[in-house]
């Protein structure tokens, strides 16, 4: 994006999303809101001031941000789902900067037994620019699109290849991206992109895109013996 087209001067910067709120204006279209049950909130013990979002995805095992739990041995990660406070133990942890996934393992003993029995299937087919997809948290959904990487700051374009537009109300840091016809996971929700308008340090940021984890990295992230 060049600075003669848009007036701008880029200066990218990366905000976690998991102090950010949730959109407020999502679509309740009876297809897109089935994916909810899929959805977790995630806590911390003790109590943050914020509330992250994660991905069940069977067995016991539900995927998210790395920054959401951030260290699990310090904060003690608790996962919500089906009215219940469940207390998690990481299998494995990645971190923001590098792969931000975090896998978590939950006691699926005391879950109902129409979830216990539900598998989230991760996507296998390449994502494309104009691809349309739905964003769920537990709260509701709402529809986007995935960006091409051109729109995208030029060093930005490879290693954050998979973004959506519609920052404002599409939901934050661990959420989940589906695919809007076959409704497997897409990706995990990371981090909002921003660009700032001028070099000046107080200069007015202005969001373009949100970056999520894709499939064939959490496909990858997960060990041989958690799959399914």
């Amino acid at each position: 994006m060049k600075a003669r087209r848009s007036g701008r001067t880029h200066v990218l910067i990366f905000i976690v999303l998991a102090m950010c709120l949730p959109g407020t204006h999502m679509h309740a279209q009876s297809t897109d809101d089935s994916l909810r049950v899929h959805t977790v909130n995630i806590t911390h013990d003790p109590p943050q001031s914020w509330t992250g979002y994660g991905i069940y995805l069977g067995n016991g095992l539900v995927i998210t941000a790395a920054h959401v739990v951030g260290r699990a041995n310090r904060t003690r990660p608790i996962v919500r789902m089906a009215g219940l406070d469940l207390p998690a133990e990481a299998v494995k942890e990645g971190n923001f900067e590098r792969i931000d996934l975090t896998l978590l393992s939950i006691e699926d003993a005391r879950l109902p037994v129409s979830i216990r029995m539900r598998r989230t299937p991760i996507c296998e087919t390449p994502t494309w620019a104009g691809q349309p997809v739905i964003v769920v948290v537990p709260e509701g959904t709402a529809r986007s699109h995935i960006v091409s990487p051109l729109s995208l700051p030029p060093t930005m374009r490879r290693r954050f290849s998979t973004a959506i537009r519609d920052v404002a109300t599409t939901g934050n840091s661990g959420s989940g991206v589906f695919d809007t016809y076959r409704k497997c996971l897409l990706g995990v929700m990371s981090r909002k992109i921003q660009v700032r308008s001028s070099p000046d340090a107080n200069a007015q940021m202005v969001d373009i895109a949100k970056y999520f984890v894709p499939a064939p990295t959490i496909r990858a992230f997960i060990p041989a013996g958690y799959r399914f």
